[in-house]
């Protein structure tokens, strides 16, 4: 289990994220809410130890992450990048290189590291691309390769940075799908997304950010309550009960 710890980090000697206190459950979605610039990536970057703590602690597994090295972060926690370069390779050696941190110089993959890799792009349903160079594939396909490299690194805890960006609405629901399934089988998953009614819908648990410091952090339901969505974002989120149970939608305050 990962755990911050009173935890703030930025960039060039500045915080952007201050005295940060959550932990993210086994077996729970936990989504990350906030308006532009509120530090949800930064959280994110400094979670996996690609910023280093200015106060507080980062914990996996009650082991403070500056003790630990860099392959060993990688083998408890895979990361979902918000933007990255498409490079020319075959999609299924793209998602090999999720295996990295359990291969020794020089990397040699052996017939697991196949099975894993050819895994997890059947679960994220681009198993058929595995042949084709990734430059080839639309945004939608890119992601589900890039997702299926981070499903290969078979960690504790996966992060996703606004995973669900760019991506139809189908793929949506695909992703979330992905998300759940992950939950299930045990792991940690965090997601930083845009879309209040997705993460009300979908989450175990929200934390909301704004100007680097965490508000609130509970279930979707008590979040709701709490009315600090309405106040962070300025618009007015409502929820209905159909047939395929709860739903929520958001309106302008005015309306």
């Amino acid at each position: 289990m990962i755990r911050l710890n009173n935890l703030s980090a930025g960039y060039f000697g500045k915080s952007t994220i201050h005295k940060i206190t959550m932990e993210f459950m086994p077996g729970k979605i936990t989504v990350l809410l906030g308006p532009n610039g509120s530090g949800k990536s930064t959280l994110l970057k400094a979670a996996l130890g690609l910023l280093p703590p200015m106060n507080g602690e980062v914990l996996y597994d009650d082991v403070d992450i500056r003790q630990l090295k860099r392959r060993q972060i990688a083998r408890k926690a895979a990361f979902l990048t918000q933007s990255r370069n498409t490079p020319s390779i075959q999609a299924l050696r793209m998602v090999l290189h999720g295996r990295f941190p359990y291969l020794t110089y020089p990397r040699h993959y052996g017939r697991q590291d196949y099975a894993i890799a050819r895994n997890a792009m059947e679960a994220t349903g681009s198993l058929q691309h595995e042949d084709t160079n990734v430059s080839q594939l639309s945004g939608g396909q890119r992601q589900g390769v890039y997702l299926a490299m981070a499903l290969a690194q078979d960690t504790q805890t996966v992060f996703m940075d606004e995973p669900t960006t760019y991506l139809d609405i189908g793929r949506q629901f695909q992703m979330m799908q992905n998300a759940r399934s992950l939950a299930r089988e045990g792991k940690a998953v965090v997601l930083v997304l845009h879309d209040i009614s997705l993460a009300l819908r979908e989450s175990d648990c929200i934390a909301v950010l704004q100007e680097g410091r965490l508000l609130c952090c509970g279930t979707p339901d008590s979040v709701y309550q709490s009315g600090i969505l309405e106040q962070v974002f300025g618009v007015g989120v409502h929820r209905m009960n159909t047939p395929h149970g709860t739903q929520y939608y958001c309106i302008p305050k005015e309306m």
